[in-house]
């Protein structure tokens, strides 16, 4: 099973995407606080890594860009917000990471992202 990793500070969004990518067939590990990221990742070694852009804590696209170059993290992370595409894609660049999922695009749109990125070699 592939694992999905979402850090998101909205309890709404964190359940719809929960309940889609199971549906869908992938396992899914949530966290609402970067304490939360750090444990799944450590402990569940997820495949891909989604990140909302505006948290209490951090932006996520300085997480994204801590994860990839200070952790290593070699699987897809990708933003995961409603900020314009246009923004998620130059922040996206600059945090060196795989790319954007735009929540603006809704849910069928969603996991068809994330089964295209988990299903590339």
């Amino acid at each position: 099973m592939k694992w999905v990793l979402i850090l998101d500070d909205s309890p709404l969004i964190l359940e719809v995407a929960r309940a889609a990518l199971e549906q869908a067939g992938y396992g899914v590990l949530v966290a609402a606080t970067l304490d939360e990221l750090e444990h799944h990742r450590v402990h569940g070694r997820p495949d891909l890594v989604l990140l909302d852009v505006n948290m209490p804590e951090a932006f996520g696209d300085d997480v994204a860009a801590v994860l990839r170059t200070i952790r290593g993290l070699k699987v897809p992370i990708l933003l995961f917000s409603n900020l314009d595409e246009d923004e998620l894609a130059r922040r996206a660049a600059e945090a060196g990471i795989d790319g954007f999922i735009s929540k603006r695009a809704g849910i069928p749109a969603f996991v068809e992202r994330v089964r295209a990125l988990l299903a590339a070699p």
